[in-house]
């Protein structure tokens, strides 16, 4: 079931980005992990968070500001059972999204981003923190 987070959820956020970015953001440097993982509830504040839930567990997130997903984690123990595909079709069908931004580094979701349907329109050599993680930026 997909539905809005509330400020309560904040805390299992944090546990599913812990455990998604763990397993799939090897590139990362263990401070730039300290760093993001403390902006998080910064982040959380200028998205539009919805989570999914499955048998009363939240096992993903994704956060969403003007058209663009600005993040989608899915617990690692939960991945790879269509359930970040459910969120980001219900993003697409309900909240007008058409863009996304990725690590080009986490290969795994450059592939499930063009396997939904984006294309790369752009790509920087920075993340929005200025961090030497290059951007692809993608559309639909």
């Amino acid at each position: 079931m997909i539905r809005k987070i509330k400020v309560t959820d904040h805390p299992r956020l944090m546990e599913i980005w812990e455990s998604a970015v763990l397993n799939t953001h090897d590139f990362l440097k263990e401070e730039d992990f300290l760093y993001y993982e403390e902006q998080l509830p910064v982040y959380f504040q200028h998205v539009t968070l919805f989570g999914f839930e499955q048998e009363g567990i939240l096992v993903g997130f994704m956060g969403i500001a003007k058209g663009n997903l600005e993040m989608l984690f899915i617990d690692n123990n939960y991945r790879g059972i269509g359930i970040g595909k459910k969120l980001i079709t219900y993003a697409i069908d309900n909240l007008q999204v058409t863009k996304v931004d990725v690590n080009e580094q986490n290969s795994q979701a450059v592939g499930f981003y063009k396997h939904i349907g984006f294309n790369t329109y752009k790509r920087s050599d920075l993340d929005g923190e200025g961090k030497e993680y290059p951007i692809l930026h993608m559309q639909l």
